[in-house]
């Protein structure tokens, strides 16, 4: 018997670029396919996706791509990997109509979407998928339990236990605890919140929260900002709408689509007759709109943030304006999301965010909810997915104290590969793995000279110099012209520049210009400017050497 290989190209030791790779014999299965949003260390990137080179060198073993839900750091790097990898996709059905949405801007991409129900099982060469149903923030969330040459692996996907969710669609608990009574071999359990104790609140709480606040805010125009793809908060706060005579409008493209595409598969329902387009606001008195947005993260090109700069010719804040802020932070965005709300408060506008109000629950499990499915599934080995190192380290503990052995739990990083069969799991190398970076229309990675060239740029600025020699003689013919941006300061500039140049020129003495290769000439020019700034000012700009010929 094989061992089955079990790879990781995104979603471990980070949150965000969720994908695995289960591999056994001729055959290989993608779960997810996801995105994450670049740091601040990466000028002018828009998205970052997993490296899928193992796949392209494997490409005839593919069988498909299977989703455990809709949202971006499970989906959104389709567009990209289906370019390259065209494979069928496997998901719920407002999964994939969230995919067919996202997929519409990439006309050149080929697509098979599979729509799958919770309790479908697909078979692809020596594997066997089944969907089992969870609760999550979107509708339409599954976990695997995915049956193999060497036994079953259970991927949970996204979860959390909520017993009174909006579509009243329950976690499946009863097919887990059937499959731990049958024996799991390996489960991968996502660890978003094993740091938080207890259980996570139902959905339902925010939508009482949000009850009392509309009931409150009687006579104020309210802003809600939450993710567009959190249809059961859009469903709540819809509801409300009617309760209170209030129209709807979104901001925000991808809530317009999101909103759209799930009112078409009747996921979200409401009547048309109650959803305004924001140009026409200005129709209504103020107790009369609440206004969804996006940007409650913080998102530079964000409708909220947007509004929040005066940037928003549709929409202008005042002191009658409340924005509810109904979302929790995706680590990192804490600083920008503070900038806007600092924002808005100087606007007048009052806020209120999870803090204040319980105005947002998680859609990942706390503590309790992950024992209760460790319990359930009894699995032989561990692998703890979804979460930057520390929340993979501390799922490990929490799972040594319900009695697995800690050499029976593997912690993973990117690119590693792990093999499984029943008598032991064990790290066996890596395959290549990173990750890609999108900027605009192009794909590159994370070494790329465009990148390296930015953040020089951004730390230290740039020096352009123009060097004119005799294309006859080789000789300098004048001083060379060099012009700098965000380098140095003014006043520091003249006397710099000018000594500068002299350096250059010096550096040029008893050389033979005209018999060296002017790639030559311009690295001599570059390397001699180089180290004269550094020297005089501990910094090092980006040199861009021009040589002229006469």
């Amino acid at each position: 018997m094989e061992n089955l290989k079990v790879m990781f190209l995104g979603g471990v030791g980070e949150i965000g670029k969720n994908m695995t790779v289960l591999e056994y014999g001729n055959d290989i299965i993608v779960i997810d396919s996801g995105l994450a949003f670049p740091g601040d260390d990466m000028p002018g990137i828009d998205l970052v996706v997993p490296d899928i080179s193992y796949l392209i060198e494997n490409r005839n073993k593919v069988r498909g791509i299977y989703l455990t839900h809709g949202h971006e750091d499970h989906i959104g790097a389709l567009p990209y990997v289906l370019g390259e990898l065209p494979v069928p996709v496997y998901g719920s059905r407002i999964t994939l109509g969230l995919v067919e949405s996202k997929l519409k801007e990439f006309k050149n991409v080929k697509y098979k979407g599979v729509s799958i129900k919770s309790g479908s099982v697909v078979k692809a060469g020596n594997f066997k998928i089944e969907f089992v149903a969870v609760n999550h923030s979107i509708p339409g969330a599954m976990a695997l339990a995915i049956t193999t040459p060497v036994g079953v692996v259970v991927h949970t996907g996204d979860f959390k236990i909520d017993l009174t969710p909006i579509n009243g669609e329950v976690i499946n608990l009863t097919r887990f605890a059937e499959l731990g009574k049958k024996g799991v071999t390996l489960l991968l359990c996502e660890s978003t919140n094993v740091e938080r104790p207890g259980t996570s609140m139902s959905e339902k709480t925010v939508g009482k929260t949000l009850d009392n606040l509309f009931e409150d805010l009687v006579d104020k125009r309210i802003f809600v900002a939450t993710f567009a793809s959190n249809i059961h908060r859009l469903q709540q706060i819809m509801d409300l709408a009617v309760k209170y005579k209030r129209k709807i409008a979104f901001s925000g493209r991808s809530m317009i689509n999101v909103s759209e595409t799930a009112l078409k598969l009747n996921e979200l329902k409401f009547l048309r007759e109650n959803i305004i387009d924001i140009d026409k606001i200005d129709k209504f008195a103020d107790k009369e709109l609440i206004i969804i947005t996006t940007g409650s993260q913080g998102e530079e090109m964000s409708a909220l943030t947007r509004m929040a700069n005066d940037d928003f010719n549709k929409v202008h804040l005042g002191e009658n304006d409340v924005v509810i802020v109904s979302a929790s932070p995706i680590p990192g965005n804490e600083k920008a999301i503070n900038t806007v709300i600092n924002k808005l408060y100087r606007k007048g506008v009052e806020v209120i965010y999870n803090e204040l109000a319980d105005v947002h629950v998680s859609g990942h499990a706390y503590q309790e909810e992950l024992k209760i499915m460790h319990a359930l599934v009894k699995p032989k080995f561990f692998i703890p997915v979804h979460g930057e190192y520390r929340h993979l380290k501390l799922h490990q503990i929490l799972a040594t104290s319900l009695g697995m052995n800690e050499r029976d739990i593997i912690i993973p990083d990117i690119g590693m590969k792990v093999e499984v069969n029943p008598e032991y799991i064990k790290i066996a190398g890596n395959v290549p793995a990173g990750e890609r970076l999108v900027d605009g229309t192009g794909l590159g990675d994370a070494t790329s000279v465009v990148l390296r060239d930015r953040k020089l740029l951004s730390e230290d600025g740039l020096c352009v110099v123009v060097l004119t020699i005799s294309q006859y003689s080789g000789e300098i013919l004048s001083k060379p012209e060099i012009i700098s941006r965000g380098f140095i300061y003014q006043d520091e500039a003249s006397e710099l520049i000018t000594e500068a140049r002299d350096v250059v020129v010096s550096a040029m003495q008893g050389v033979d210009l005209k018999s060296l290769d002017p790639n030559i000439i311009k690295q001599m020019v570059k390397k001699t400017l180089s180290t004269y700034f550094f020297k005089k000012t501990k910094r090092r700009p980006m040199i861009l050497a021009i040589l002229q010929q006469r």
